[in-house]
């Protein structure tokens, strides 16, 4: 398994445009071998070698004119003797550590100072690291809070002020102007002075509230591309530089534009503020699953109960858990009992019980009982900071439908600006109106957005896996959206997926003069070494009869066939009737009860020695409660779906019809089940496969979608591209039909990108002219409106991927 991927905050971005040169930039950087941004989510993924730090990922991100939100940490340190110590724990931390920015130590003082990442690292990793090197350390002071988050309520604060500005100085300028323009403000408005008041109200707005995109858009050309803050620049430029013209040499015109350029800033910077407000609700699922996490923990030593920052939680620590807290780490309960709502990790609302032995998970809600627990999992690897990480990775990644939008934003700006050139150029041509002209050309600078295309599929992303993530759908990559919505048909393992998974020993059947006792016992024997669910049943079986006496030596297990060994002298084989048979074990006097056994629905094993059947062991599994609404409901949406499972074809059919499948393929060992969906796709089928994600872990990777049944504790299976935290069979049409959903979102979302630019920079060049028919808002389309259109785009594609949290 290689490196985890790196998760970068990444602010200051304004489209697409500078999305890509984020991407550019790191893929610059020697080790990076993939970089990823969620222009969205204003995050960035980042794949690399072992030997790339966090310092380099982030001074290239730096470099490139962005920023990247860090978290720093005091640490307390013991153990140095001289100052090449000190060396040797910075090397440690800067290099060892993922995550970690900077770190210098102070010998002296006996401290380091830490910049780091909260999403790649934690303090608790810069403490076993610098124990590693021979050293003691402990947190002293720690920043507190989302760092990410207060980066983005300062730039948020920011923005809000400049727009404040803007504002108050564009309103009274454009009403002054717009008066003047309709005569409305008598002749004094006309004079010399007021051109010089505009100037003195324009000029705060133009490089104060404006100055994001000058720099945004020099750092743009400086990296090779040019975003949309070059368009707003240029286009409000063009306005105040020939008002400006105006006003030093009379000749070059009779009016002013001031307020052309200071509204255009204010209304984009007030576009951009809702964008962002809306953006935000988007990325609820993750900020949703971080509030969970508390913030401390009740430590129990000796004792005596001390609250401590959950930083301070280590493996093996006793905890205590009050009624109505927030259970902090996984690991398992000691003493009490209690209900605790699981449904951040399920979706499911009904409580579950817990006990002694029982597993907790850090996250979750105790109810109304107090107990203790053993910490098992902390930090990184509960199974709440896993399903973050997974949700995280997965909303950073891109959608093959998002290349689209990408190649459209690579020449879009370069292109926008060529038309508004040859805009400008055909107007003066025709009409020799120098100012009429450039207002055209403004006008198509200002309307054109790559936003929405950078904004169409990430946002649509992040709210499908958001929406995954409320249900306990995980969804490992935006691919796996995609490919959800394609699929046709689906197939099913039996055991644990359709069935609970708990099969028991529903009859004995001795034969051949063997007592059930004895039968019991010899099969219990040599079933105690396998894994199989079937063996663990015996075993259990014989267990709780109190029937375990004898031990086999000669263990051997002949993959998903059966097991033998030698119990008592004999060689015992106990397994599938068809593998014995093939064996040449007579089972003339058995076919009858092995035929009754299995036309009850039962899986039946054989047990034989010295070339004759001993008896049948018969065991049983039920539904899961909702598998037969879950199959009827992947009919009703189009789907066809088969069961695959090692068992015998007649029991195999039993459940299939309790399920309400009609198509069944039985008797497979585990290495033939990714053949059988390697021959569904040959037919031309589109297939996600559902299973446990361990013995079906061929077929899950070979499948179209491989969809992994498992808990919380199992999100991290690799061969699954969804995981259903809840186990529960519901959640494969739920996540098909977020899939279909999701692309459909996407769709539209391109659609509306595509038509905003492709529908109006005509209007803006003024194509239309000519047509008197036309109302006149077609026909001359101001820069001013122009800039409020640019802004409403993007919010409309936001909007539209917000409403897929709404839909069932």
């Amino acid at each position: 398994m290689g490196r985890p991927k790196m998760i970068l905050p990444v602010t200051g971005m304004h489209c697409v445009n500078c999305a890509q040169g984020v991407e550019r930039a790191l893929s610059a950087v020697e080790g990076v071998t993939e970089a990823s941004v969620n222009f969205a989510a204003e995050e960035v993924s980042v794949a690399c070698d072992d030997g790339v730090t966090a310092g380099a990922l982030v001074a290239a991100i730096e470099n490139a004119g962005f920023q990247t939100p860090t978290a720093r940490v005091e640490l307390s340190l013991s153990g140095m003797s001289c100052v090449n110590c000190a060396a040797n724990i910075e090397r440690t931390l800067n290099g060892s550590v993922g995550g970690v920015v900077t770190a210098a130590v102070n010998f002296a003082t006996e401290t380091a100072q830490v910049s780091y990442l909260p999403d790649v690292t934690d303090p608790a990793a810069m403490v076993s690291a610098i124990e590693g090197a021979g050293f003691s350390a402990s947190v002293v002071e720690e920043e507190l809070g989302d760092t990410g988050s207060a980066a983005e309520a300062a730039y948020h604060a920011d923005q809000k002020k400049k727009f404040l500005v803007g504002l108050t100085l564009s309103l009274p300028l454009f009403l002054m102007s717009m008066g003047r323009d309709f005569s409305l403000l008598g002749g004094w408005s006309h004079a010399v002075w007021v051109n010089w008041f505009f100037f003195l109200l324009a000029t705060p707005v133009q490089f104060y509230t404006g100055m994001d995109y000058y720099k945004g858009g020099w750092a743009s050309l400086k990296n090779g591309s040019a975003n949309m803050d070059v368009l707003v620049a240029l286009g409000s430029s063009v306005a105040y530089v020939y008002s400006i013209a105006v006003l030093l040499v009379p000749a070059a015109g009779d009016h002013v534009y001031f307020e052309t350029s200071a509204l255009i800033i204010t209304l984009i910077k007030l576009g951009k503020m809702l964008e962002a407000q809306t953006k935000k609700r988007t990325g609820g699922a993750i900020r949703n699953l971080m509030a969970l996490r508390p913030d401390t923990a009740i430590l129990v030593e000796n004792g005596v109960e001390t609250e401590v920052p959950l930083t301070q939680v280590k493996a093996g620590d006793t905890l205590a858990v009050k009624p109505g807290a927030s259970i902090a780490v996984d690991g398992t309960v000691v003493s009490g009992v209690s209900t605790v709502d699981e449904s951040m990790l399920t979706g499911e609302y009904l409580p579950v019980d817990k006990g002694e032995g029982d597993a907790v998970t850090g996250g979750t809600l105790n109810i109304d009982g107090a107990f203790y627990m053993t910490a098992v999992k902390v930090g990184r690897d509960t199974a709440l900071s896993r399903i973050i990480a997974l949700v995280k990775e997965a909303q950073g990644s891109k959608a093959p439908m998002q290349q689209l939008a990408d190649k459209v934003a690579a020449v879009f700006v370069p292109a926008v600006i060529l038309i508004a050139l040859i805009t400008f150029g055909v107007w003066f041509f025709l009409t020799g109106d120098f100012s009429a002209s450039m207002i055209r050309m403004v006008a198509v600078l200002v309307i054109a957005c790559p936003c929405a295309l950078g904004l169409a599929t990430p946002t649509a992303v992040m709210a499908g896996t958001g929406k995954g993530a409320e249900k306990g759908i995980l969804f490992k990559n935006s691919e796996a959206l995609e490919k959800c919505s394609k699929l046709d048909s689906v197939v099913l393992d039996k055991t644990g997926t359709l069935t609970e998974g708990k099969p028991r020993v529903a009859h004995v059947v001795p034969m051949n003069g063997e007592t059930e006792s004895r039968l019991v016992r010899l099969a219990a024997a040599v079933e105690e070494g396998s894994e199989h669910p079937v063996g663990r049943a015996v075993v259990a079986f014989a267990k709780n009869v109190g029937n375990i006496t004898s031990q086999a030596t000669e263990f051997r297990s002949h993959g998903g066939k059966g097991v033998e060994g030698v119990v008592e002298g004999d060689r015992i084989r106990v397994g599938k009737p068809l593998w014995l048979k093939s064996l040449g074990i007579d089972f003339e006097h058995g076919n009858e009860v092995l035929e009754s056994l299995e036309a009850g629905g039962n899986t039946t094993v054989a047990v034989e020695s010295g070339g004759k059947i001993l008896g049948f062991v018969a065991v049983t599994d039920t539904l899961k409660p909702d598998s037969e609404k879950a199959v009827a409901t992947l009919h009703k949406m189009g789907l066809s779906v088969t069961m695959l499972t090692g068992d015998n074809a007649a029991s195999a059919k039993v459940m299939a019809s309790a399920a309400g499948i009609d198509r069944v393929v039985a008797d497979v060992l585990p290495h033939e089940k990714n053949e059988t969906v390697a021959a569904l796709q040959a037919e031309g089928k589109t297939i996600a496969m559902v299973g446990d994600g361990i013995n079906d872990a061929p077929a899950l990777a070979s499948a179209d979608v491989g969809i992994a049944i498992g808990t919380g504790t199992d999100v991290a299976m690799e061969t699954a591209d969804v995981v259903l935290a809840s186990g529960s069979l519901a959640g494969v049409p739920q996540a098909i039909g977020i899939g279909r959903a999701t692309m459909r979102t996407i769709r539209q979302n391109l659609f509306w990108a595509f038509f905003y630019n492709i529908a109006l920079i005509p209007v803006a060049a003024g194509v239309y002219h000519g047509f008197s028919g036309l109302p006149m808002m077609l026909r001359e389309l101001h820069p001013i409106a122009a800039a409020a259109a640019m802004s409403f785009s993007s919010i409309t594609v936001v909007s539209n991927s917000l409403r897929l949290y709404k839909k069932r």
